[in-house]
């Protein structure tokens, strides 16, 4: 006689023990690596014994030195070694890179980045497991080949933190906790930049895509309403390559604002960390301010905000909706995404943000997009 089928239960593969030695593998860009940080608190908060280390470009890491929460920074330079990979500099470099996370020796590495740059890094420590998104979430969908462990995000997940979030799954932790980005433990040096008591909005008008950039011209005039409406002087940031723009924008605002020059990350936060508002596009330094807890205003084109807006705080992202909005292509020059979003829109969204009723506008806009409303 045949004896019945019985049918196994359900095996939940989370380890019983969570690995002790954890890599996070986050090179860049600077906004990237800010929309990770709410990992490396969740696992510091859960695993509070566990060695932490992270992986960050050269001109990241001072953001991460030192950081309470991490045992060791290790920095790469893989856009320098990228302009001559066969140099003995870029060589040598990426040696001691590998040899610093093999040193390590983790249990375990997450790649945070869903490319072949952060997993073929991730797979390179030597960790037994690598943690990443499934292909179907990666940002460069081969890239699935080097993870050992893929996560598939629950439905739904759209911005780059939860994303981010969503790996400590396969940890065995929490994913849908609420994020904490540690703001008190970042540069904890960097002390808010004293002014003789002076308010002041940081404006960052740069950004890493020319199509990112909205026009000079209207951040002039979005400074000039901020003097007049609300008593505050303009700083406008002065990043290395930005010189020019940040020039333009002092001009057309005629007397509302004036040049801050923000080389470095420790400079950067003291300015934040005295500001009243932040204002400017997707880009680094706007989520770094938002990371911070200052008040902060987005002007998105190219990049969906719903992924890449202020995180928790839609409301604080200014867009409007056209055929090609959301592109995520990189251009040179501005396009009509951002051409087609009136000064007086970004104003009144800040003017809102000072009085405590974020994103007026903003909201505007989403309920515009939210009918479907199209310009052409």
């Amino acid at each position: 006689m045949t004896p019945p089928r019985v049918t196994p239960p359900p095996v939940t593969l989370r380890p019983a023990d969570p690995p002790a030695r954890l890599l996070l593998v986050r090179t860049s860009a600077l906004g990237d690596v800010v929309h990770c940080l709410p990992v490396l608190r969740a696992l510091r908060r859960h695993l509070p014994q566990a060695a932490i280390a992270w992986v960050v470009e050269e001109a990241m890491a001072p953001l991460l030195a030192g950081h309470p929460d991490l045992d060791r920074v290790i920095p790469v330079a893989l856009r320098r070694w990228r302009r001559a990979p066969l140099s003995r500099d870029s060589r040598d470099g990426l040696r001691r890179a590998v040899a610093a996370m093999r040193d390590f020796a983790p249990d375990a590495a997450l790649d945070l980045m869903g490319n072949h740059k952060g997993a073929l890094l991730a797979r390179l420590s030597a960790a037994p497991r690598v943690i990443g998104l499934a292909r179907p979430a990666r940002r460069e969908p081969a890239s699935a080949l080097w993870i050992t462990d893929p996560v598939v995000p629950p439905p739904g997940t759209e911005h780059a933190v939860d994303r981010a979030l969503a790996l400590l799954a396969a940890l065995g932790l929490p994913a849908g906790e609420a994020a904490d980005f540690g703001a008190a433990r970042l540069l904890p040096a960097a002390a808010p930049l004293d002014d003789g008591g002076r308010p002041y909005a940081f404006l960052h008008p740069g950004a890493g895509w020319g199509n990112k950039v909205y026009p000079p011209a209207r951040w002039g005039a979005v400074a000039r309403r901020l003097a007049a409406e609300a008593g505050l002087e303009t700083r406008v940031s002065v990043a290395p390559g930005e010189e020019e723009l940040a020039r333009q924008v002092v001009s057309a605002a005629g007397g509302a604002a004036r040049e801050a020059p923000a080389a470095g990350l420790a400079v950067l936060v003291s300015l934040l960390r005295g500001a009243r508002l932040a204002l400017g596009g997707d880009t680094g330094p706007l989520h770094l301010a938002h990371a911070l807890g200052v008040p902060a205003l987005l002007v998105h084109g190219p990049t969906d905000p719903r992924r890449s807006g202020p995180y928790g705080a839609p409301r604080q992202a200014v867009w409007e909706t056209l055929p090609c909005s959301f592109c995520y292509k990189r251009f040179n020059d501005i396009k009509a995404c951002l051409r087609v979003v009136p000064a007086e829109r970004v104003a009144a969204g800040a003017l809102a943000l000072l009085d405590g009723t974020p994103g007026e506008t903003a909201a505007g806009a989403a309920l515009r997009e939210a009918a479907g409303r199209m310009i052409v």
